[in-house]
């Protein structure tokens, strides 16, 4: 691969170095705000499907040592990514190459604590600006569609596991309807680019085969002010503590 076509970036305050692709699917917020919301514990197993360049899984390990990690990505590009990167940052993550649609047979053995995902944003007819393939591939839903991804993921964890993912808002109600009668217990965290501004992402944890009820959580606002003024981060307290500094979202187990 070109080093040239590549830059390395700092998650977590440099918790985390990450190299991905100069252009195509880059890591922004989603991916370390998702790995803040897993209740992970040590010594448990833990799934990120479609993990990309990695970025989800060693935020994660960043923040719970004595995971058992294991990420799928259909991409070769990115998941050659993902194994040099847990390598560069000393994290044992193992890759599976292959489609959520058709898992690699020594993936379906495994029954997961936790399934952490960050689906693809759009439908397969929807369409999109992006001009590299592999950031259309990240972005756009491929053989399978939401309600089919949430599948897969419920598939993969044992009874009683952790889903965790995260989402435009505006799905929020087909990832509601692929969870009835599968999962429950389901918390729904709003994110929010500025205060009194709409959500535009949600982070959802639900649990595998429980019934307790709903629960939609007051929005993590993310950026202080009305708008944006000046160059570099401009977070709140809150978001800088999660996106800097490795904080857990405890917000879900208030």
């Amino acid at each position: 691969m070109n080093g040239a076509a590549e830059t390395c970036d700092a998650l977590l305050g440099g918790r985390v170095m990450l190299w991905q692709p100069a252009r195509g699917y880059r890591a922004a917020t989603d991916p370390v705000l998702l790995a803040a919301a897993v209740p992970a514990r040590a010594g448990q197993r833990v799934l990120d499907l479609g993990c990309g360049a990695g970025a989800a899984a060693l935020c994660l390990a960043a923040r719970v040592a004595g995971l058992e990690l294991h990420g799928l990505e259909l991409q070769d590009r990115y998941a050659d990514l993902a194994e040099r990167n847990a390598a560069a940052n000393g994290v044992d993550l193992r890759v599976h190459r292959g489609d959520a649609a058709a898992m690699p047979p020594a993936l379906r053995r495994i029954d997961f604590d936790h399934v952490m995902t960050n689906p693809p944003y759009f439908p397969a007819d929807r369409a999109l600006a992006a001009r590299d393939p592999g950031r259309d591939a990240a972005l756009r839903e491929g053989g399978l569609d939401l309600a089919g991804w949430i599948g897969a993921a419920l598939r993969r964890l044992r009874p009683g596991g952790w889903l965790t993912l995260v989402h435009r808002a505006e799905r929020l109600p087909a990832i509601l309807a692929a969870l009835e009668g599968r999962a429950g217990a389901v918390t729904v965290l709003p994110l929010a680019p500025r205060q009194g501004r709409p959500a535009g992402r949600i982070i959802l944890r639900a649990r595998k085969g429980a019934r307790a009820p709903f629960r939609l959580l007051a929005p993590l606002v993310l950026h202080a002010g009305p708008v944006h003024l000046r160059d570099g981060d401009d977070f709140t307290p809150r978001a800088r503590a999660v996106l800097r500094e490795g904080a857990g979202l405890v917000e879900f187990d208030s």
